[in-house]
């Protein structure tokens, strides 16, 4: 179990290192990613980037062409925890990536208006070096803030994600490991009351307001979802603008045992931590779907096993869950149903046929 003590120098560590790159060019990202990373890190990101394995691959692949697309990059944390999961150190930070869009990125063209890319993180952390990162950009948020959209309208609410109500999202003095060991439970619990319900009873609307998982939201409750799907408030916004239509899409049958080849919901989470009131966890993937019904971002079923990489930041207040922060590679999830956002946009820019 890691000690405050070094859980606050990683925090630090990572925070410094990583509002560095930020602020970094083509030419100067090289060096500095040398001296935060392991030379054979590995780097899991969003579509298009995924899995990327050196520092030199994440120099060439992700930084250099994403530094050229926004030059004047600027790194604000919203939230920024950090512990330990079955003997790996990891920190864990939400918040945004600011900077003008004054180059093409991926076939777009640049607008050269001020453009927030939302993310999720996890950097593990050995020897004060970072050895793997996990990193869900928003990719669809930025199609959205360069003026293109390839999906039906969200059902919630677009735009930035706030930070914690109470401004104290950057964990960086020592927290009571006993009350964070409860704010992990308490998620790892509401978790527990969304895999054992049975979509199959037919229970629709009600049957989701009145499952346990009510026992573990505060009223007040706020859901900050990706682009896509939107920010909902509330138990029942929250059901009404995504559990339903998602659970219709992705029905759940807990007595009946996965297809051959598909993993089990959460059995990919590789981090899962307590920071005082806040928590996380996060699988590569960590949800195995079967796409069963339409709905869903206005798509039709395709009857396919699909996978999902998923983050979870909650904050906890009075024994509840008033905050959730959901980071998810929708464009990865959008391309197993046939469906490439990126070739949409460049075919409506450009004219050409989506690949």
């Amino acid at each position: 179990m890691i000690s405050e003590t070094e859980n606050l120098a990683n925090k630090r560590r990572v925070r410094a290192a990583l509002d560095a790159l930020a602020a970094s060019t083509p030419d100067t990202v090289g060096a500095r990613l040398a001296q935060a990373y392991h030379p054979q890190a590995q780097w899991r990101g969003s579509h298009p980037w995924n899995e990327l394995q050196g520092v030199d691959a994440i120099e060439h692949q992700f930084w250099r062409p994403f530094l050229h697309a926004f030059p004047d990059l600027e790194r604000r944390d919203s939230l920024l925890i950090g512990g330990s999961y079955e003997g790996r150190d990891y920190v864990g930070a939400v918040g945004h990536l600011v900077a003008r869009f004054r180059r093409d990125w991926q076939g777009i063209a640049a607008t050269d208006q001020t453009v927030y890319w939302r993310y999720g993180e996890f950097h593990q952390m050995r020897d004060g070096l970072i050895v793997q990162s996990s990193v869900l950009l928003d990719v669809l948020d930025f199609i959205r803030q360069a003026g293109h959209w390839p999906l039906a309208p969200s059902r919630g609410t677009e735009g930035r994600w706030p930070g914690p109500l109470a401004g104290d999202g950057l964990v960086l003095s020592p927290q009571d490991p006993a009350e964070s060991a409860t704010s992990l439970a308490l998620t790892l619990a509401m978790q527990a009351s969304l895999g054992t319900y049975d979509d199959t009873l037919g229970l629709g609307r009600q049957g989701l307001l009145d499952m346990e998982q009510r026992n573990y939201w505060h009223p007040s409750m706020m859901w900050f979802g990706p682009s896509g799907i939107g920010t909902t408030r509330g138990l029942d916004g929250f059901v009404d603008q995504h559990q339903l239509p998602f659970r219709i899409a992705f029905p759940r049958d807990p007595g009946r045992p996965q297809p051959a080849g598909m993993g089990k919901h959460g059995g990919s989470h590789y981090v899962r931590i307590g920071d005082g009131r806040f928590s996380a966890t996060g699988g590569w993937p960590s949800r195995h779907m079967m796409h069963l019904g339409g709905g869903w971002l206005g798509l039709p079923p395709t009857g396919r096993a699909i996978t999902m990489r998923v983050m979870d930041f909650y904050s906890a207040d009075q024994g509840l869950i008033r905050e959730n922060w959901v980071p998810i590679d929708l464009v990865n999830v959008l391309l197993q149903m046939d469906v490439d956002v990126l070739a949409r946009v460049r075919s409506r820019v450009h004219g050409a046929q989506p690949d």
